[in-house]
C-alpha cells in the first residue's frame, strides 16, 4: 500500500528556515511527479512548487528564490527547503505525488497528510 508521509513542519520566526520531507512508503516503482500545495484556513489550496522525475522544478512566484525542491533518494521522496520564511507563508502544507506502483502500472495520485508551518515572532 503506497502512502505519502510528510514531516518537518513547525514554528519559526520571520527570516528563518524549515525543511519539509515527503516520502513514499510501500516501495513504489517510481515517483513521476511531486508537488507541494498550501492552504490557509478559509482559502483554497494553492500550488507552491513541483518537480518531475527528470528533475525539472517549478515554483510559484511568491516563493521563487526562497524555496527549493531536492531529491531525498535515501527515503524515496523529496525535500522542500524553505528559507527566509515570512508570516504570509503560514499555512498547512500538503505534498502530492503521481506514483507508479509497479513497472506495468499507470500513475496514481496520492496526497500527504499535511503539516502545519507557522511563521511568527
Amino acid at each position: 500500500q503506497v502512502q505519502l508521509v510528510e514531516s518537518g513542519g513547525g514554528l519559526v520566526q520571520p527570516g528563518g528556515s524549515l525543511r519539509l520531507s515527503c516520502t513514499a512508503s510501500g516501495n513504489p516503482y517510481a515517483i513521476r511527479t511531486m508537488a507541494w500545495y498550501r492552504r490557509v484556513p478559509g482559502n483554497q489550496r494553492d500550488w507552491v512548487a513541483s518537480v518531475v522525475s527528470g528533475g525539472a522544478t517549478n515554483y510559484a512566484d511568491s516563493v521563487k528564490g526562497r524555496f527549493a525542491i531536492s531529491r531525498d533518494s535515501a527515503k524515496n521522496g523529496y525535500l522542500l527547503q524553505m528559507n527566509n520564511l515570512q508570516p504570509e507563508d503560514t499555512a498547512v502544507y500538503f505534498c502530492h505525488a503521481n506514483i507508479r506502483k509497479s513497472s506495468g502500472s499507470r500513475g496514481t495520485d496520492y496526497w500527504g497528510q499535511g503539516v502545519q508551518v507557522t511563521v511568527s515572532s
